[in-house]
């Protein structure tokens, strides 16, 4: 092998190197995004099935139900235009309340019920995610435009 002929093996095996390390960690990076859709998003079919994402609004009131076992939570969360059906087994934190903000993680199931793994809630009075008082803002309807007197 002729020194230009090592040189040349010896760039395209750094540049090899180089895309697979690339490859990897750009994989690794979309396999962890979790993006977040209001059930306004989930009921129009824009949220993924088969991959976890978040989901946030208010927790409708009347719609809290614990089965007997005492860990499963059945409740839904709502945009104010549409609700989905949340189910999670697991504590919840103490904070959680009906009409209050909560983001919660995990997958839609075959039933249309999201399943959560992770449920996150407001952390005082004036707070909600922002992702969440954005779809609630989005989703209330508009009041109607005052007519012009012209």
């Amino acid at each position: 092998m002729t020194r230009r002929q090592r040189r040349l093996a010896l760039l395209l095996a750094v540049l090899l190197c180089g895309g697979a390390a690339t490859a990897l960690v750009l994989n690794a990076f979309r396999s962890n995004l979790v993006f977040f859709y209001t059930p306004s998003q989930v009921a129009a079919h824009e949220a993924p099935l088969a991959r976890s994402f978040r989901i946030g609004g208010l927790v409708e009131a009347g719609s809290v139900r614990r089965e007997g076992d005492g860990m499963t939570v059945h409740f839904t969360v709502t945009d104010t235009a549409r609700t989905v059906p949340v189910v999670y087994r697991g504590l919840l934190p103490d904070l959680f309340r009906e009409g209050k903000g909560v983001v919660a993680r995990g997958r839609l199931g075959a039933d249309g019920a999201f399943l959560a793994s992770e449920v996150l809630a407001k952390h005082d009075e004036n707070y909600m995610p922002p992702e969440a008082a954005d779809a609630v803002a989005r989703a209330r309807p508009k009041p109607p435009a005052a007519m012009d007197p012209r």
